[in-house]
């Protein structure tokens, strides 16, 4: 049901993907902060290819809140929403290691810690609908 804890946790996960990429900056160059969505501007595929995958997780999390009825299902969203978010926090890492200019001052932002805080609530979702599921299995039992 919508009311349950997992559509807490898969909502702020979907909130934390899909809003804080527009408020918080990934790193800081000499000229300016760049954010998620100044990455769809570049020359590169891979820096293409990292705000489309935050879109996506956050997608992906909040169609995973009105699949309620179909537990495995919210599962297995909830699985495929973690690996998409490994693999940002891998492409952020990688980019972050070969930034060009690192002789310049240039900071990683907090932007880079999304998909970490992402991972960690859908888990947590992905353990209440376990349990959810186990309940059920246990009352079924009984009948």
């Amino acid at each position: 049901m919508i009311q349950r804890i997992q559509s807490v946790y898969l909502f702020l996960a979907s909130i934390i993907s899909g809003v804080l990429i527009f408020v918080f900056n990934l790193w800081k160059s000499i000229k300016k902060d760049i954010f998620a969505m100044d990455l769809l501007n570049s020359e590169s595929f891979l820096l293409k290819v990292i705000p489309v995958l935050f879109l996506v997780s956050a997608i992906l999390s909040f169609v995973a809140i009105f699949i309620f009825k179909n537990r495995k299902l919210q599962f297995v969203i909830g699985r495929v929403t973690i690996l998409i978010n490994l693999i940002l926090l891998g492409l952020l890492i990688y980019v972050s290691l070969t930034l060009p200019g690192e002789a310049s001052v240039s900071e990683k932002g907090i932007g880079m810690f999304i998909p970490v805080l992402a991972i960690l609530l859908v888990v947590l979702a992905n353990k209440a609908i376990k349990k959810d599921e186990d309940l059920v299995k246990s009352v079924d039992r009984l009948r």
